[in-house]
């Protein structure tokens, strides 16, 4: 019994962590659990991006209302985002749990490693103006199904791409399209979560502590992200990104 507590405190703590970095950008968390949960507690790749996403959950909820209470969101956008993205979502997380577990982990830090690559050389240039826009809302479908398929693959890949790709193609400020990406990432979560539960990847006694100690501290990231400026939010989130990205190879090749 003494054990069990201690656990489930131990899963609380680090949901609580989760938590707040999945508020400060805009991915639900589930971005650092999962490497944590193949190096620490040596889950396959399909477990630990399962488990994750079930507590990634209620955080992008409870996320995303608190970035609509501080920022203006684009309501049409994020429903063409999740709508273009859910049934790609469900057929790429069916196909993901019949993988290998350690290609599918190199291709995870792989896919990390761009997006960060590709956040940092924006963050350094000179910005752009912020009106700027390179092509119209409905392309945007297109960027849903695309990310779809990463957060089948990945878990938590469509989150993570759909920020650069809106701020990038679409002329949105980082805060916004983080904002955005939790919107994307309520449906895309949901039927993720409904794929590696028919597959029995999902550990349902350590993905619960985490998701409560996640909704207790999302909103304290939320809050960071509104009070940073847009360079050093871009820059910290690189910085997370590669790190994850880094822990996972190690992760692989052990």
């Amino acid at each position: 019994m003494h054990l069990d507590l201690a656990r489930n405190i131990e899963f609380v703590a680090l949901g609580a962590t989760f938590g707040f970095l999945g508020g400060l950008f805009g991915i639900g968390g589930a971005t650092l659990a999962i490497p944590i949960l193949g190096i620490v507690f040596g889950m396959t790749q399909q477990l630990a991006q399962g488990t994750a996403v079930v507590m990634a959950i209620p955080n992008v909820i409870v996320g995303l209302i608190r970035y609509w209470q501080k920022a203006r969101l684009d309501v049409r956008a994020a429903l063409l985002l999740a709508g273009a993205a859910l049934p790609v979502t469900y057929v790429s997380a069916l196909v993901a749990t019949s993988l290998a577990s350690r290609p599918l982990r190199i291709a995870f830090a792989i896919f990390l490693i761009l997006i960060a690559l590709d956040i940092a050389r924006r963050a350094l240039r000179k910005e752009a103006p912020a009106s700027k826009v390179a092509l119209p809302w409905p392309f945007l479908g297109f960027v849903g199904a695309f990310c779809g398929m990463f957060s089948g693959f990945f878990g938590i890949g469509g989150a993570i791409i759909a920020v650069p790709a809106m701020t990038m193609f679409f002329g949105y400020s980082q805060l916004a399209a983080q904002g955005m990406s939790l919107a994307f990432s309520v449906g895309t979560a949901s039927l993720t979560t409904l794929a590696y539960t028919s597959k029995g990847d999902v550990d349902w006694a350590v993905s619960l502590p985490l998701a409560i100690g996640g909704v207790l501290t999302v909103r304290y990231g939320v809050d960071l992200a509104h009070r940073l400026p847009e360079r050093a939010l871009r820059l910290v989130f690189v910085g997370f990104t590669i790190t994850v990205a880094i822990a996972t190879l190690i992760t692989a090749r052990g």
